[in-house]
Order: C-alpha cells, then structure tokens, then sequence
C-alpha cells in the first residue's frame, strides 16, 4: 500500500469518530434488546463484513490453513473476543451510565502492562506504576462521582464488570502477542469461533425473540462500527502512515469526543468529576505511551 500521511490521516480521523458513537450506539441499543441479543446479532452483522472483505480480496482461502495451523490459539482467542469480552461490556453499559462504562473501558491498556508482568515476563517500570496511580486513580473519581474517600459506588457490580472486560481485552492482546496471521483473517475466524458459542447461551436463556426494527438497526451499526468498518479504517490508517505515532495518538480524542455524542444523543447530564477522571485515565495512557517509545 502506498504510503500517504494525509490520507493515514483522514483514515484515522474516521476511525476515531466512528469509534467516538459506539458507547451511545451501545445504549440505544440496549433499549431495544438485551445484551446477550445485543452481542449475538452485532456480532452476525460483523462475520458477515469481514466474509465479504476476505471474499473481496480472495482471502477466504486463507482461512482454514490459518485455522488449523493453531487451533487451541483460535479457540482461545474467539471465547474471549466476541464472546466474553463483549457479554459483560454489554452489560456493563446495562448497568451504568454511557459516560462511566467508556471511560473505564480506556484502562485496558494499562491493565495491559499489568498482566505482562506475569504473563510476558515483562517488568513494572516506573512509568508504568505512574501511568497505573493516573488511570486508576481516574477510575475512582468516575466511579464513585468524586466522593473517593466515602467510596460510594453507584453500581458496584457495573464498575466490577467494566474493568472486567478491560482485564479480558487485555488477555486477548497477550494471547494475540504471537499471532502472525493476518488481522482480517484472525478477526474472522474468532467471530466464527465466537457466534456458536453466543448461539448457546442464547439457547441457554431462551433469547431467542425477533428483534424490532429498531434494535436490528441499532445491532447492525454496533456490528459494523464498532467491530467491523472501524477496524478495517484503522488497519488502512496504519498501513499508509509515515509516521504511525501520529496516527495512533488520535486515539486521545475519541474519550473526549464520546462523552459530546453521550451528552447530545442520551441526554445524560456529563458530571463535573467525568471529564477529571477521564483527563487523570488520558494521562496514564500518555505517560505509558511516551515510556514506551523511549524505550524503544
């Protein structure tokens, strides 16, 4: 692919503000459907974009070989990423406000640097202890609405399942760390992995009713945008970027742009301690990226 910074650049940008709406996408949508029917159909709407994008560019073929050269990986990686990553993400946003759950879900890069530690035998710099007192610091301000010191949760079990997605999403990028096939072809073969395993439970739990208009629309949009479309935006961004530090440090914006689409689509009130907390989690982030590339 030819490299071209300004269009890296528009790529990105599209990318980041498609990536902006899906914590609003995601609430919609869980007016109209559960989680679990929620996962189930935005998954289906996504297997089929990345078919039809291996169809496109005769990679299906591919697919297989893949497969079957590290099935233990493949089913490792799929349980995690649709299946159980996105269940309890979903139902995070069930349970607290769009604000709070998406700003929790940005911490999963430091709890990335966490789990390489025992995982990857990597050390706990200082930068990384730094980055960690930030966001999680930031994580209390959020959850508890700035009361840190009463520790008053507006829901426990919502916090717990936000930050259990990050954990699960960080052991998916372990778990990845060896993977040498294509992005594309891996994403496709863990969403075929992942959707019997969703059908199950759907079974399970007796899931099975015919979505309205409305939630199907809203399923296909959380399927296209923030599994499918988006990630294909990001992979061209990066493959023609110069200087692919520029173009991953737009990531930054999308927090802050997510909470304007929250407050202008939801209508939920951004609390004064929201955009602080989310400013601290930024921090960490920035902190950690920057020790990174000096380290490299």
């Amino acid at each position: 692919m030819v490299k071209n910074q300004r269009h890296a650049v528009y790529y990105g940008l599209a990318a980041v503000l498609l990536w902006s709406t899906v914590a609003t996408a995601f609430k919609l949508a869980l007016n109209e459907l559960s989680s679990l029917q929620l996962l189930f159909f935005a998954s289906v709407f996504s297997w089929f974009f990345l078919a039809c994008c291996l169809f496109k560019d005769k990679q299906y073929m591919l697919v297989l070989p893949a497969f079957l050269a590290h099935p233990w990986r493949y089913l490792k990686l799929g349980s995690i990423n649709p299946f159980l990553y996105y269940l309890i993400l979903f139902k995070a946003y069930e349970l607290l406000p769009a604000q709070q759950a998406q700003a929790l879900n940005y911490t999963w890069a430091i709890t990335l640097s966490i789990l390489a530690v025992p995982l990857l035998g990597q050390q706990l710099k200082k930068a990384d202890i730094a980055s960690l007192c930030f966001a999680y610091f930031g994580v209390l301000i959020i959850s508890t609405k700035g009361q840190v010191t009463e520790l008053n949760f507006e829901s426990p079990l919502g916090v717990s399942l936000a930050l259990l997605s990050t954990l699960l999403w960080a052991l998916y990028w372990i778990f990845n760390t060896k993977n040498t096939d294509k992005p594309i072809i891996s994403l496709f073969i863990c969403f075929t992995i992942g959707l019997p395993l969703i059908a199950i439970v759907m079974s399970w739990q007796s899931a099975w009713l015919l979505p309205s208009t409305t939630g199907l629309f809203a399923a296909m949009y959380v399927g296209l945008f923030e599994m499918g479309i988006t990630f294909v935006l990001w992979l061209i961004a990066m493959k023609k970027a110069e200087n692919t530090a520029k173009i991953s440090n737009l990531i930054f914006i999308s927090p802050f742009l997510s909470l304007i689409f929250i407050y202008l689509f939801l209508g939920e009130q951004i609390h004064p301690t929201t955009p602080i907390g989310l400013g601290l989690i930024v921090t960490g982030l920035i902190i950690q990226k920057v020790a990174t590339k000096k380290s490299k």
